[in-house]
């Protein structure tokens, strides 16, 4: 008797108080409405910095082109258009924004001059030979207006190449300036494989489709083939500088070797005119004190569409051979 009251007992506690699904659910309902809180929560955080990130990015594409802005710009001034940093198509600057600068320039009201304001290491040949013929254009086109380069630190190779197209070279005594040459460089492999014990397989359409395979010993013929290709590029370059800055150019032998020189004796040489930095040129010798600022830059927006085209093969090819470049 006592164990079946004991049995009773203990299954009538085992069973759930009267209510306990009302309790249940309002426990689930609970828990959702602070799930649902947090989630709310996270959502207005994230459309908060969607907003933030849309208005960064349209406050970046509205970016005036420059820091001086064109505000006043009907009125007398002195244009500049910065050559600032790497020369080479959708890097930090290119022919298309440049040219895009000058051509605004030109035909801005109130324009006295152009001054290219520079400090490039160079580049590619074929975007400073963009930006040199557009300048040569501009003053076929505009007999009457100035188009000058001051060179802060650095104007070689490709920057150069470009200078010379203008009508006088301003630099300070310690600038430096020249680097009238064309580089092609690369690395090869071959002794590094033969000791990793890796066979390097090819196959090719075209004999020298593979040419200058860093994986692979140098063909001589190759080598030549690409040694004419510079020689030309060279040549062009040489040109360039000899038809920009004519009779101006001393007789010396290692002109167009590729030697750098300081500011001071490139105004020997005849690779630059005078001294002379951006305010002063602007003032004294175009004689518009004001500066109108008509560079253009990319946004990190538009940078970032360009990188996310590029092929990861281009990567990789690039890291072991370049394109021939100034500087």
């Amino acid at each position: 008797m006592n164990e079946d009251s004991t049995l009773e007992s203990s299954t009538e506690s085992a069973r759930p108080a009267p209510g306990w699904e009302r309790e249940l659910l309002e426990k689930l309902l609970l828990e959702a409405l602070v799930e649902q809180r947090k989630a709310r929560r996270w959502n207005l955080i994230f459309r908060a910095f969607l907003v933030a990130v849309i208005g960064l990015t349209f406050l970046l594409t509205l970016k005036p082109l420059s820091q001086d802005g064109l505000s006043g710009a009907g009125e007398a001034h002195t244009a500049v258009v910065d050559v600032i940093g790497t020369i080479v198509e959708g890097g930090e600057i290119d022919a298309d924004t440049i040219i895009e600068g000058l051509r605004e320039a030109a035909e801005a009201k109130g324009v006295k001059g152009i001054v290219l304001r520079m400090n490039t290491p160079g580049g590619s040949p074929v975007q400073s030979a963009y930006v040199y013929d557009e300048i040569r254009r501009i003053k076929k086109e505009h007999p009457a207006l100035p188009v000058y380069a001051v060179v802060s630190d650095l104007c070689a190779s490709g920057g150069y190449y470009i200078a010379s197209a203008t009508d006088k070279i301003f630099v300070n005594p310690a600038s430096i300036i020249g680097s009238i040459g064309v580089i092609m460089n690369g690395f090869g492999f071959v002794g590094t494989l033969e000791k990793l014990g890796v066979e390097r397989r090819v196959m090719t359409a075209g004999d020298h489709k593979a040419i200058l395979d860093p994986f692979g010993p140098v063909d001589p013929a190759e080598k030549r083939h690409v040694q004419q290709l510079l020689n030309g590029i060279h040549q062009q370059f040489i040109t360039a500088v000899k038809t920009g800055r004519g009779d101006r150019l001393k007789d010396e032998p290692e002109l167009f070797s590729g030697l750098v020189w300081t500011g001071a004796e490139g105004i020997e040489l005849g690779l630059a005119d005078d001294v002379g930095e951006l305010h002063q040129v602007a003032e004294t010798v175009i004689g518009a004190k004001k500066i109108v600022n008509y560079s253009h830059r990319e946004t990190w927006l538009d940078r970032l569409s360009q990188q996310l085209g590029a092929s990861l093969g281009t990567a990789l090819r690039n890291l072991s051979m370049s394109s021939p470049r100034l500087y």
